[in-house]
């Protein structure tokens, strides 16, 4: 099964960046991988809360649609909020 996620890059960084963003139901997240530099970027938490309750999320390789160019990624590590049904961050590595 393949999943995309539309995002858009962040520029703005930081712990009140990413507070701001998730009390405006949205998700950070960055995209690492050698030899390319780090994406910060920013998507719609209802877009990933639904597709990560399929199991193969986690293994799949995912299609992230950001700013007219599709970027193939595998999710590396997610943070949840400890008692609240949300993803807080997401990194994601290039495939």
């Amino acid at each position: 099964m393949s999943y995309t996620i539309a995002a858009q890059v962040r520029t703005e960084i930081g712990k009140g960046s990413s507070r701001r963003l998730r009390h405006a139901k949205k998700v950070p997240g960055v995209i690492y991988g050698p030899g390319k530099e780090a994406i910060s970027i920013v998507f719609e938490h209802k877009d990933i809360i639904n597709i990560q309750e399929n199991q193969d999320f986690y293994t799949s390789e995912l299609t992230i649609a950001l700013e007219g160019k599709d970027v193939k990624v595998r999710v590396q590590d997610m943070q949840r909020h400890a008692f609240k049904p949300m993803i807080e961050h997401v990194d994601f590595k290039f495939a």
